[in-house]
């Protein structure tokens, strides 16, 4: 490829560490939302230092065995709905091809700052967009039941009958292929682009096809298995792949997406939607932050560096307060739901024992 030579960061035992907590962050974010987490990892990487489309690459690269892991753990709660994760993937591998080349017209073009440009204007328009919407769906619902656009949406496309119509049995839903093939390919481009295919396939199963949330998290880890590998294979062509990173990320993401994946079967299913959402914007406001650094770096903008260095730092900070909220809101809501599941078990231990 012709342009701008990117290299690979160096690291020292603390980017070492910091890369590890991030990737078992992400994999305890994946495990529980089956977003992949990588709406964490990329912009960690990135705030080390790592170019934009390294951060990508190498995310995508963990990404496809620790959704492999991610995805044999729900299906065995019976969680996937393989046959629409197999369709999904279809489209979105051809998404996925798509959206590696235009990354590679924008760094032959504009080198590394165009290209770290382009990924955190990617993160801060769709973590707004989706984020924003699927947060303020999850405060407005009721606790055990879909909201009315939910319903109204996914039912409408559902009484289509635009051939060929397909049942997913574990899904329970009999929608048109032709709704889903642009949800799997809008993943792929999206997954492409910023490594986060999630944002649009988890919230594109629930609201287009249908799927619960419970089971649209568990089956995108299928999508994330099948086109991160692909994706990766296409990206390593390009010398894009770090591999350390790469290592890195999934040793602590190994760990997490095994506790996370644990964390579904004791949460009911709004607190998904509000984690999910939760950490949305806030890694929103983190790269949004990081903007003005690239365009300096491309001549657009000429803005006192001391003034730049703050708004990095204050992205960096932003990130560490999204890693740890996520955290925070998984495990908190695992431990009180583990706490009133065994109050429940007590208490009709002892009205047993009365009888």
């Amino acid at each position: 490829m012709e342009g701008e030579v990117i290299n690979f960061i160096d690291l020292n035992v603390l980017n070492i560490s910091f890369l590890f907590i991030v990737g078992f962050i992400g994999g305890l974010v994946s495990g529980f939302i089956g977003s992949g987490g990588a709406f964490v990892l990329t912009p960690g990487m990135m705030s080390l230092g790592v170019a934009g489309p390294v951060a990508v690459a190498s995310n995508m690269c963990h990404k496809f065995p620790k959704a492999m892991v991610g995805a044999y753990k729900r299906w065995k709660y019976g969680q996937v709905d393989i046959k629409m994760g197999l369709i999904m993937a279809s489209s979105a591998s051809v998404g996925v091809y798509l959206g590696i080349k235009v990354q590679e017209m924008i760094l032959a073009a504009w080198g590394q700052a165009g290209s770290n440009l382009y990924v955190s204007i990617s993160f801060v328009v769709v973590l707004i967009v989706v984020g924003g919407y699927v947060f303020w769906d999850a405060m407005k619902s009721d606790r055990s039941e879909k909201t009315e656009l939910t319903v109204t949406l996914a039912q409408k496309l559902q009484k289509i009958n635009l051939p060929p119509m397909i049942y997913f049995k574990t899904a329970d839903v009999n929608i048109s292929l032709w709704f889903v093939l642009p949800v799997g390919f809008a993943t792929g481009v999206l997954a492409a682009t910023i490594a986060v295919g999630g944002f649009i396939g988890v919230p594109g199963m629930i609201y287009v096809i249908g799927a619960s949330s419970l089971i649209s998290s568990a089956t995108e880890l299928v999508v994330a298995f099948i086109m991160g590998f692909g994706g990766t294979v296409k990206w390593a062509i390009m010398g894009m792949v770090d591999i350390r990173l790469t290592l890195i990320i999934l040793a602590g993401s190994l760990l997490g997406v095994q506790l996370g994946a644990i964390g579904t079967t004791y949460v009911k299913e709004h607190m998904i939607k509000i984690v999910m959402g939760t950490i949305m914007l806030i890694v929103a406001v983190s790269r949004g932050l990081a903007i003005p650094k690239y365009l300096k770096q491309l001549g657009v903008l000429n803005w006192d560096d001391g003034l730049l260095t703050i708004l990095n730092s204050a992205s960096f900070i932003s990130m560490c307060i999204a890693l740890l909220t996520g955290a925070v809101i998984i495990i908190g809501a695992m431990v009180k739901a583990k706490r009133a599941e065994r109050l429940h078990l007590t208490v009709g231990s002892e009205n047993y024992g009365k009888i």
